[in-house]
């Protein structure tokens, strides 16, 4: 059952979690023990299996993104109904989580339009995270888990696939036989982004600092991989023209270099700005390119069940490493250092 009108079900991390607690990076993210309680009526007690960690986190353990701590860490999770609230699921129930913090009863959440909604927000940063052993939820954010996919797997496309879909698709307007630059390959969003472009059927090119991560970006469908160092030459060189998407997530330190990498008329999504907030453009590259500019964040539900149908056709997310819930610490570093190609997740199974 839905909750009364205009009660909010609150999120909640139960169990042993990864709890972010002092802004000191990976080691100021620690497991500790919390209490456990029966879900409310409306809302899913899910045991999870898996949770991936994304930037987000990171930022939030550097103290980056203004969250006052204590918090559960992950926005990304996948496991088996413990307990419902909801007659919809079951105990026993395989289930993924839809990351987004909404009301669902605002106009925009009614009219499928979650990432409108005044009280928007991100599972794991305005509200405790996946990476835990029981996580409450508002049954509308809860999916059935797909099938062709292991709990790593599952744990690993939500938050990415989404972002990328939503980038791709409804901002970027993507249509079969375009060119697609992913910008910095080798994170999680950048490789959601070659994978489901590849899937649509562009024609996709990456770049990243790493020889690693440009042959790893060819191996799951790129057609070429360029370093991140003044990329737009080769990109023209390679593409004739340009090419009609770059999707971007990077910021300062690339975002001149994709402007300059797109053809006349051409697309740059960007849902992120890892490298710092604050960039110079040139602004006649802009109007006289004919360019759109477009920002873009998360997803709304009816993407989420687009993500879900095409992992159903042959979709499916990369896994870069599992660490058991007890590394938390380890895991983040390694995302610190950029080692990742693909998702790091946390086994919830110890």
């Amino acid at each position: 059952m839905t909750p009364p009108t205009g009660t909010e079900i609150a999120v909640l991390s139960q169990g042993r979690a990864a709890v972010y607690e002092e802004p000191l990076g990976p080691a100021g993210v620690r497991v500790r023990e919390r209490p456990k309680t029966e879900p409310v009526p409306g809302a899913v007690a899910i045991a999870i299996r898996a949770a991936s960690i994304n930037h987000l986190d990171l930022f939030m353990a550097h103290g980056a993104q203004r969250v006052a701590p204590p918090r559960v860490i992950g926005a990304d999770g996948a496991g088996v109904v413990h307990a419902s609230g909801d007659p919809a699921w079951q105990p026993g129930d395989e289930v993924v989580v839809y990351p987004v913090v909404c009301c669902w009863e605002c106009e925009w959440c009614r009219a499928g339009q979650n990432v409108r909604c005044a009280r928007f927000g991100v599972v794991g940063e305005h509200s405790d995270g996946t990476a835990c052993e029981l996580f409450h939820i508002d049954a509308r954010n809860v999916f059935r888990k797909p099938k062709s996919l292991s709990w790593s797997e599952a744990a690993a496309f939500p938050l990415t696939f989404l972002t990328a879909w939503r980038m791709l698709t409804t901002r970027g307007r993507l249509r079969a036989g375009e060119k697609v630059l992913v910008v910095g390959a080798g994170a999680g969003v950048a490789v959601a982004a070659v994978r489901i472009a590849r899937h649509l059927g562009a024609r996709v090119f990456a770049t990243s600092r790493s020889d690693m991560k440009r042959r790893r970006a060819t191996e799951i469908g790129a057609e070429a991989a360029f370093d991140s160092t003044e990329f737009s030459k080769a990109v023209r060189e390679k593409t004739g023209d340009g090419v009609d998407i770059v999707f971007e997530h990077v910021g300062p330190a690339t975002l001149n270099e994709s402007m300059r990498s797109v053809a006349s008329g051409g697309r740059v999504v960007i849902c992120g700005s890892t490298s710092g907030v604050k960039a110079e453009i040139m602004m006649p590259r802009l109007f006289w390119g004919q360019m759109d500019l477009l920002g873009s964040t998360m997803g709304n539900v009816g993407e989420f069940k687009a993500v879900l149908d095409a992992i159903d056709h042959g979709l499916k997310p990369v896994v870069d490493r599992v660490y058991p819930l007890s590394d938390v610490e380890a895991a983040l570093a390694r995302l610190d250092a950029a080692e990742q190609f693909g998702k790091v997740v946390l086994s919830i199974e110890e």
